[in-house]
């Protein structure tokens, strides 16, 4: 996790690359005759396993620290929000050109050609990174020609001090689409030669290059809230220059690992030998499933740079949105992982049933584990922003982000169900369906969002886009789930709403005990930052307590056999 910023509502889940349109290829297409094919990557599966798993837990963590460093500095409101812009523009044209085409077609192409070329796919590779690396730079030349019109694509309407200070930002945060870019490819290379380590721990580097900034920052010119005519050009090169400089460190991070798998770069022009045809073939419906992502980003930012005062803006949202990337990447990811390789598998076997039962459990085991987070954020919503966000020039300005917290806990469970979805088309393979369904899913959540800005002040704008979030993400389980039972039979809806029925009731309880505790604590969170930690501590003990003591009087068996299963585990 580079640190946490919000790209897309329905961005793919870190760590669980997608399958593409042809990506059975993978396995399907023999080495060349009369050739050594190159030996399999080394490590045990368990071994890599638990090197990402470990880098992912201190990259996150890393991430979240700098998230928090960057509230700190700047406060939630007109600085901060103009860095988040700014600093948006740069990952959201990444995406568009790259992010979600890499993921879904490069990798498997990647793997293919290191299968079947004589030479491990080495030349092939090369001429990739050269068009990549020329692409890029391009790219970020046209991008800083752009950057006023960037700025007001993303802006909105807001005064010219504030657009002035985003395009500034921008001239300094843009070519953080070439380093990304490049960062994307290399890991891409290193995981596809069986290197994990510094993929994973690279990012911590761009973590730690950003917060030791915002330490920079403070020290030069201090934590106190200023506004966009105050931010003058050392505030604007200190704060954007390091942010440039992280990514760019977490890229010349990868290249010893480069050397060590074997892999040596040369500048190739041969770009027909690319077979581009066939990767604009495979990576089409990606295209189209980012570029819609794209236009719901622009009318989002658009929407919450309409903010005035102190209201939650962009920055609040990207916190917030964080919190809830957080547990879904914590726990629904692991399960997501668990499930793809199954369902894939199920898939390819024509064995429909299975993956329908695997996709159900799936559903049912993300819900009745998600459901007391979901309750903790939004019962402890007030003492975790104050926990979390009450620092430096973000001090006291706490309760802006409390209300967006209640709203995105409702949106926590269907996000990581609608993604589900979308990994059993993946696990197919199809990208096209995903690519199609996410046209009125985003459509849903773009009227919603413009009817909220419409009926609701803006200071109740950020929770208003969560809740065009939280109803675009039920549409889109619903209508994925509409498409699949054609494709894979019944998923066991009956068995389904039954656990959703008992989660609810034993969550429903856990939020009234949680209440209750809340009201007899003493003392007020917002008035005392180490009452808040206590009030998350013991209420999310309480919360969590509860509801695993109504899970088991209730025998969601989703709950008992994660009980059973640590149990049996302690006993040993």
């Amino acid at each position: 996790m580079a640190g946490g910023l919000y790209r897309s509502a329905n961005a793919m889940p870190e760590g669980v690359p997608p399958p593409a349109d042809g990506a059975m290829l993978i396995s399907t297409t023999p080495a060349i005759e009369g050739t050594n094919p190159p030996p399999e990557p080394g490590g045990s599966a368990a071994g890599n396993s638990a090197i990402m798993a470990a880098g992912s837990l201190v990259s996150r963590g890393t991430g979240f620290l700098r998230q928090l460093m960057i509230t700190a500095t700047l406060g939630t409101f007109a600085v901060g929000n103009a860095y988040t812009t700014a600093q948006i523009i740069p990952g959201m044209v990444y995406e568009f050109l790259l992010g979600g085409i890499l993921t879904s077609v490069l990798v498997p192409v990647l793997v293919r050609r290191r299968k079947a070329d004589p030479d491990g796919g080495q030349a092939y590779t090369q001429r990739l990174l050269s068009l990549a690396v020329l692409t890029l730079a391009g790219a970020v030349l046209l991008a800083l020609v752009a950057a006023p019109w960037l700025t007001v694509i993303y802006a909105g309407r807001q005064d010219s001090d504030y657009q002035d200070l985003v395009t500034g930002l921008s001239y300094l945060l843009l070519p953080i689409l070439f380093f990304s870019g490049v960062s994307a490819l290399l890991t891409a290379i290193l995981n596809t030669r069986g290197h994990f380590a510094a993929p994973m721990w690279a990012p911590i580097l761009n973590n730690v290059v950003v917060i030791a900034t915002c330490g920079l920052y403070i020290g030069l010119y201090g934590a106190t809230l200023v506004q966009p005519d105050q931010m003058s050009a050392g505030r604007i090169l200190v704060l954007g220059g390091g942010t440039l400089l992280g990514i760019a460190i977490q890229t010349a991070g990868l290249l010893p690992a480069l050397r060590k798998v074997g892999f040596r770069w040369r500048w190739r022009f041969d770009f027909r030998a690319l077979g581009l045809r066939e990767l604009g073939r495979l990576g089409g419906w990606m295209f189209c499933y980012v570029a819609v992502n794209s236009f719901g980003l622009i009318v989002l930012f658009n929407l919450l740079n309409e903010v005035k005062g102190k209201s939650a803006g962009p920055l609040v949202y990207n916190n917030v949105f964080l919190l809830l990337m957080m547990a879904h990447g914590i726990i629904a990811v692991s399960i997501i992982t668990a499930l793809l390789p199954r369902m894939s598998a199920a898939a390819a076997d024509g064995r429909y049933e299975d993956m329908a039962a695997d996709l159900s459990r799936g559903t049912r085991t993300v819900t009745a584990v998600l459901a007391p987070i979901a309750v903790c954020y939004a019962v402890l919503a007030d003492p975790i922003a104050v926990a979390l966000f009450d620092y430096g020039a973000a001090r006291g300005e706490s309760g802006s982000t409390s209300p967006v917290l209640v709203v995105a806990a409702l949106a926590l469970i269907p996000f990581a169900v609608s993604q589900l979805f979308t990994f059993a088309f993946w696990a197919m393979p199809d990208t096209r369906m995903p690519a199609l369904i996410n046209v009125p899913v985003v459509a849903v959540r773009v009227l919603l969002q413009v009817i909220v800005f419409a009926a609701l002040s803006t200071s109740f704008l950020a929770a208003g886009m969560m809740i065009g979030n939280a109803v675009s993400y039920i549409a889109a389980a619903v209508i994925s789930a509409w498409f699949l039972r054609p494709r894979i039979g019944q998923i066991g809806v009956a068995a389904i709403l039954r656990t959703f029925g008992r989660v609810l009731i034993a969550a429903l309880g856990a939020t009234l005990v949680g209440l209750l505790v809340m009201v007899l604590l003493p003392g007020e969170a917002a008035s005392n930052r180490w009452l808040a930690f206590v009030e998350v501590a013991v209420g999310g003990a309480v919360i969590g307590g509860t509801y695993l003591g109504l899970a088991l009087l209730l025998r969601i068996r989703e709950i008992t056999d994660v009980v059973t299963m640590v149990r049996r585990r302690l006993g040993r």
